[in-house]
């Protein structure tokens, strides 16, 4: 019997499919410490995130031409979808999340954001009448008691400013999770990698005006460090995890790259430990573990 001859590039592309959607997860997961970094040099939210906007918008802009090529003009109802979702999905999740790591560590904050995937569930429910199996009850369950875990151990040390930077960073995900909600039919006309270029370039653009509209322009001279930091943020925390998260979709699937995806609050968590110091205790571990199990359990589950 002849072997399939498509099954040899498929099994050399797991690999460097799951490098890829790892890769891309500890990246991203890095911008919450650069944040933090950032934050003891004095600088605000605003001025930090349109720092981050203004490096990245050349490189989003580019990916957006790149994407492009060939393909059909934009109509009137794509720029509306594209403004839409820039402004939810990277503009409004990105702002909020950065105010409220002034109040919360950086363990918690990819906590609360990595319970993205249950509330993409309740609106599926709301929006398109899901049906809910018990098994996606347990692993929201198991998710949410590893967040609260982690929570009530900061509240107990923070008091009030935790309550407000986990606010915050939870409205961050419910944004975005809006975003990945209503942007199927978006993403299947125009490309992934086409309306992450247009929606970020947009969402940078409002990163931008908004400096320019609440602060004056004198705030924008900022300690060298910072510069540094928002550059390094806008290229291995923003773009490149865009990119190679993309890449492994196309190589192992958008289930099996999630699954990967797991690494993210674990890589946040040593990040945190090595660079900013934070404590590493029985809460944290416990609270990280139940969360990775929840999303496991809701991964398989769906």
């Amino acid at each position: 019997m002849s072997a399939d001859p498509t099954a040899a590039p498929l099994h050399r592309a797991v690999g460097p499919g799951l490098a890829l959607a790892a890769a891309g997860s500890i990246s991203f997961s890095g911008k919450a410490i650069i944040v933090k970094l950032a934050y003891r040099h004095g600088v605000d939210a605003v001025t930090l995130i349109m720092y981050r906007m203004l490096f990245a918008l050349p490189l989003f802009l580019a990916l957006a031409w790149w994407a492009g090529r060939g393909k059909p003009p934009l109509t009137r109802r794509d720029w509306a979808a594209i403004g839409g979702l820039g402004f939810s999905g990277y503009y409004l999740a990105s702002f909020l999340d950065f105010l409220g790591l002034q109040y919360i560590s950086a363990s918690l904050e990819r906590l609360i954001l990595y319970l993205n995937p249950t509330l993409v569930l309740l609106f599926s429910v709301l929006f398109f009448k899901a049906r809910v199996r018990p098994r996606q009850l347990l692993a929201l369950a198991v998710s949410y008691s590893g967040v609260l875990l982690v929570f009530g151990h900061e509240v107990q040390l923070s008091g009030a400013h935790t309550v407000l930077g986990s606010s915050l960073v939870f409205a961050s995900a419910v944004s975005y999770a809006l975003y990945l909600s209503t942007s199927g039919a978006v993403v299947q006309r125009l490309g992934a990698l086409r309306l992450a270029g247009l929606a970020t370039s947009v969402a940078a653009l409002l990163c931008i005006a908004q400096f320019v509209l609440l602060r004056p322009l004198s705030a924008a001279l900022v300690a060298p460090e910072v510069l540094w930091l928002s550059l390094l943020n806008a290229t291995l925390c923003t773009f490149a995890p865009v990119l190679m998260v993309m890449m492994a979709i196309e190589r192992v699937g958008a289930t099996v790259t999630a699954q990967a995806g797991m690494i993210g609050p674990l890589s946040t968590i040593l990040l945190g430990v090595v660079f900013l110091g934070e404590p590493l205790n029985a809460w944290i571990v416990a609270g990280t573990l139940l969360v990775l199990t929840g999303v496991w359990l809701l991964t398989r589950a769906r």
